[in-house]
């Protein structure tokens, strides 16, 4: 039979309510006490019901992580570190794939029924209207990987996707590149029309060419590689791309090496997010780096604060990105 809090506290000689407080966060007890209560929990193999704890605290401790783009491998990174870092904070993610349907409502419908005491939207790819059902619910919420903006509905974590594009933009040009492109994710999404933006006025600024504009279908390598064959087959390829995230860089590479052109003798590439898989010897991607551990150390902090005071105005974060030199680009003039 399951080892019960009155079995504890016969065994430790205390009352059930010293146990309780024992194994409750914040709780007072003195260190003789901790010490009996938890010696008595070690023998007896006693494991606290944190979930039949939240019946009276009103607190579960879980944090939905909401995301939608599983075919992206950075995201494995990505739950890695998100999951690591809540767990070393007492918190439990309860992960949420919203790769097929971004339906608010039925997101909002199913971590309610779980009670989770807050909700990270891990995404740039997701309409906004999901981060802000949440928070209209009253449910603490942080977008991260967000858009920015002045005058956030919900707090956000993320980089400034246009200066992304404006390095994108500035490395290319100082490289000498005369024919370039950009290769987006989806069209509809944040980061994509972003990026793009960045990279355009900073072309503009500097007077140079005008970029041939496509998206793929999804960021993932298989939307990476079907776009950049179509380039190939139907078009002359420009000299550069500016592809909106690594994935879709490395996708590229490959329909590049397929068709029998090198990079970055014949196509230069650049990405964005400087995942792990970038920087592998038969990859060796120039990329512009995204501080991933800052955005989810960030993001974690966010939520813990607004875990104690839920009510607090929502805010912007951005964070700065950097370029990564590997062998993707031609060498500067």
């Amino acid at each position: 039979m399951a080892i019960t809090l009155n079995d504890v506290a016969q065994r430790a000689g205390v009352s059930r309510s010293a146990v309780s407080r024992t194994f409750t966060d914040g709780a007072s007890v003195s260190k003789v006490m901790r010490q009996k209560v938890e010696d008595a929990a070690i023998e007896l193999g006693y494991t606290p019901n944190f979930l039949a704890r939240s019946l009276t605290t009103r607190s579960t401790k879980l944090i939905g992580l909401v995301s939608d783009n599983f075919h992206n491998p950075i995201f494995l990174e990505v739950f890695d570190q998100f999951t690591r870092g809540l767990q070393d904070r007492g918190l439990r993610p309860l992960l949420v794939n919203l790769s097929e349907t971004y339906q608010a409502s039925s997101s909002l419908r199913m971590l309610q029924q779980y009670s989770v005491d807050g909700v990270i939207v891990a995404s740039s790819t997701l309409p906004p209207e999901v981060s802000e059902a949440f928070r209209s619910a009253g449910i603490p919420v942080v977008n991260s990987f967000g858009r920015f903006s002045l005058a956030p509905k919900v707090d956000v974590v993320g980089i400034d996707d246009e200066a992304c594009g404006q390095i994108a933009a500035e490395t290319l040009l100082a490289r000498g590149y005369k024919r370039l492109a950009f290769l987006g994710g989806p069209q509809a999404a944040t980061s994509t029309q972003s990026r793009l933006r960045g990279f355009l006025s900073e072309l503009q600024r500097a007077g140079g060419p005008t970029p041939d504009i496509t998206f793929a279908e999804a960021y993932s390598f298989e939307a990476g590689r079907a776009e950049m064959q179509r380039l190939l087959r139907e078009t002359t390829p420009a000299e550069a791309y500016f592809c909106g995230d690594d994935v879709l860089s490395i996708g590229a590479l490959s329909a590049i090496r397929d068709h029998g052109l090198r990079v970055p003798e014949d196509i230069g590439l650049i990405g964005v997010n400087d995942m792990q898989m970038s920087g592998w010897q038969n990859i060796n991607l120039t990329t512009i780096a995204q501080p991933f551990a800052e955005i989810i150390q960030t993001s974690i902090d966010v939520i813990v604060d607004m875990l104690h005071a839920p009510k607090q105005p929502a805010q912007a974060r951005r964070l700065p990105c950097r370029l990564v030199e590997r062998g993707t680009l031609r060498a500067r003039p």
